[in-house]
């Protein structure tokens, strides 16, 4: 029930910093979320209004540096002498220790009154509720949006640089590979290959179409077990845990062990990656002709989809006890 707390993620805490129910931990932490918010949305406002406005004369009349001369973002921190940057520090300072005045136990609250400078808080309590809503939305928002311009601009020397400016990146060596699609291009969140590493980059694309396999494999049968039952398992229930039992029951085990082998001759005999072919290549034994760019661009996306839909269908059915079909209401 606390500010904050909106659609679609409800109460949010995946580190949980206030599992343990304390309620000053609370809102220490609920204070630097709105400071940091408060910030994060001047800072972007930062970002964005040097491009189109600059004031007049000089920022440092005795280095004969005008504001027109400093560059926006990041350049800047080199750009400004030392002393305006103390200046500024000293005062973020002044406003933090001496200006800011708590008012009673609420986070964030300094008695500066609606938008921070009216003095008066807003009367109706339904319309205060929206706003603070509204201002911790806008600052979270705010905090994902100075980080994205300030790796932007380290990467690129401006906060709206184009990609193509980042020309040492070592991403650029696989830039053009297959799956490298729109919206997201080549999309290594986590630095995997951010080494240039040609061959540990296709060991990690072979197992990744693998795993895309599988799992195209494992969301059609999640979904066919439900009309489809091979004999041994005609009395599981939907239940993830009832599944598991019968497979170590006789005679599911024995579909166990037989499924178990056959994937394994099959991997490490018929399926092994041979390093003259591309990644997840292994031969065309029904002569289909079908494995050309688009349909090996096809079969990538259909298979991170598929890695994300089993995932979804196996914690749904672990936490609800309901199988694929049940799980859409169709059963």
């Amino acid at each position: 029930s606390e500010l904050g707390v909106q659609a679609p993620l409800g109460f949010w805490d995946p580190m949980g910093f206030v599992k343990d129910g304390d309620v000053e931990t609370f809102k220490e932490y609920r204070e630097a979320e709105i400071k940091h918010g408060r910030v994060s949305m001047l800072a972007t406002i930062g970002y964005m209004v040097p491009e189109y406005f600059k004031f007049q004369g000089f920022i440092s009349p005795s280095a004969g540096l005008k504001f027109a001369d400093v560059p926006n973002g990041i350049q800047a921190i080199t750009k400004v002498p030392a002393e305006g940057w103390l200046q500024w520090v000293a005062l973020c300072g002044l406003y933090e220790f001496v200006v800011n005045e708590k008012v009673g136990d609420e986070p964030g609250n300094f008695g500066k009154g609606n938008l921070g400078f009216t003095g008066e808080s807003i009367a109706d309590p339904a319309k205060r509720t929206r706003g603070l809503n509204a201002e911790l939305a806008n600052g979270r928002l705010a905090m994902m949006a100075f980080w994205g311009m300030f790796f932007q601009d380290a990467f690129t020397g401006s906060a709206w640089g184009d990609w193509a400016l980042y020309t040492d990146s070592p991403l650029r060596a696989f830039e053009n590979e297959l799956g490298a699609q729109a919206p997201l291009g080549f999309w290594d969140p986590l630095g995997f290959s951010s080494d240039g590493d040609v061959y540990s980059f296709k060991r990690r694309r072979s197992v990744e179409i693998k795993h895309g396999r599988i799992c195209m494999l494992a969301s059609v049968g999640s979904v066919v077990q439900h009309y489809v039952r091979v004999p041994g398992f005609e009395y599981a229930r939907s239940s993830l845990n009832s599944v598991w039992d019968e497979t170590f029951k006789v005679p599911g085990v024995y579909y166990f062990v037989v499924g178990f082998l056959l994937c394994g001759l099959f991997d490490l005999n018929y399926w092994r990656q041979d390093e003259d072919r591309e990644p997840g290549d292994f031969g065309d034994p029904f002569g289909l002709g079908m494995y050309d760019t688009d349909m090996r661009n096809r079969e990538l996306n259909n298979g991170r989809f598929a890695m994300f839909a089993t995932t979804g269908i196996l914690v749904a059915q672990w936490y609800t006890a309901k199988d694929a079909v049940e799980q859409l209401g169709f059963a």
